[in-house]
């Protein structure tokens, strides 16, 4: 296949699993049909940034259960050349059609060749045509040191999918891939070669799980997920809901809840962002979130020795534990405090953005209870 129109609706159909974004399975973000591979992001402070996402290649060696371009299925397969990326993308970026660019790619061959080719993309945009912005590499399972250096130099941010959390879950879903070797020592690499140069990856380092592909419970993820965020420096974790794709191993497997990767994203924003321990967090008899209440919510219901908390004295850690009550509302809080504000009404932290429904049952003002709740 030698039509570029042709190889970009193919590869850039296949990059929608890689996820870069806060949102669940939305596959409308892939923009526009008579534009192919425009995918609009939206970062965590709710802006949108389109980029042009796509694999180098859909031919693969590896043979992952769940994956469309596993290594047994015959389909049709495209590969770009490093010049075919560059010149597609550079089109794009000067016709304003996207900021930036998430590459991806399949294991054509073997790791090396396939992250070269990569590599080498980044490499023409920032060397050859002076392009400042941003770029995430994905960094495939097994790849050289050396190549992952020259990555982490030339992009914004990278990523490794680790797509189950244990290696024995590895095992159920790929033959191909060793999750201690190929994997978590290439995070590892990724942290020590950030950590040693403020100008490499300066966004950081990612990983995606694909959620009810195999039988890990919502525990196991989350507790790696955690590990990950204090050993690796992980800036974020994704959470794709499995979906069983014809001519996978997999094509026949139950999908999950459509809420559960929804809830994981949840306790995940506990763990990174509001400083939660995973003790904290609380799992049904099977290591699973409830699927129907978030699991801030249930937390505060679990530990009823700490609330109600007086919102005229409580700490900031003490604050982000209310329901209702997120860390921008919680820095408002402690704001006008300082400045000498008493709070007596609800109504006033309403104006601060509490959600004050979620809120009451758990907070007093000036040692007076809002609401009860039955724990």
């Amino acid at each position: 296949m030698t039509n570029l129109s042709s190889k970009l609706e193919i590869l850039g159909e296949s990059a929608k699993y890689d996820r870069c974004n806060y949102i669940n399975t939305n596959v409308e973000n892939f923009l526009t049909k008579s534009i192919p591979g425009i995918y609009h992001a939206t970062t965590s402070n709710g802006c949108t940034v389109p980029l042009f996402k796509v694999l180098m290649t859909n031919k693969c060696s590896n043979d992952c259960a769940y994956c469309i371009n596993h290594n047994k299925h015959h389909f049709n397969r495209a590969e770009f050349s490093p010049e075919d990326i560059t010149q597609i993308f550079l089109d794009y970026y000067l016709n304003k059609y996207v900021d930036g660019l998430f590459l991806s790619s399949g294991i054509y061959k073997d790791a090396e060749y396939s992250m070269e080719n990569m590599v080498e993309v980044a490499r023409k945009l920032r060397a050859e045509h002076e392009y400042t912005g941003y770029i995430h590499l994905k960094i495939l399972p097994g790849s050289p040191y050396e190549l992952i250096k020259r990555a982490v130099s030339l992009a914004d941010r990278v990523s490794v999918n680790l797509e189950a959390a244990t290696q024995e879950g590895m095992d159920k879903l790929s033959t191909t891939k060793n999750f201690q070797v190929d994997i978590l020592r290439r995070m590892k690499w990724i942290k020590r070669l950030i950590s040693r140069n403020k100008n490499f990856a300066p966004s950081g380092q990612t990983t995606q799980f694909l959620v009810g592909a195999g039988d890990e419970n919502d525990r196991i993820i989350l507790k790696r997920a955690s590990w990950l965020y204090d050993k690796m420096d992980l800036k974020r974790s994704y959470y794709s809901p499995f979906e069983a794709l014809k001519g996978t191993t997999l094509e026949y497997h139950e999908e999950p809840h459509h809420n559960r990767s929804p809830r994981l994203y949840q306790a995940d924003h506990l763990l990174n962002s509001y400083g939660f321990a995973l003790e904290e967090l609380i799992f049904d008899a099977d290591g699973n979130l409830d699927l129907d209440v978030d699991p801030k919510y249930i937390a505060a219901q679990a530990h009823e020795e700490s609330f109600p908390v007086e919102i005229n004295e409580a700490s900031y850690k003490e604050l982000l534990r209310v329901p209702g009550i997120g860390k921008v509302s919680a820095r408002r809080i402690i704001h006008s405090r300082k400045l000498g504000k008493s709070f007596e009404k609800l109504i006033e932290l309403k104006d601060l953005g509490v959600v004050i429904k979620r809120a009451e049952p758990f907070i007093k003002l000036n040692k007076n209870y809002q609401s009860t709740l039955d724990f």
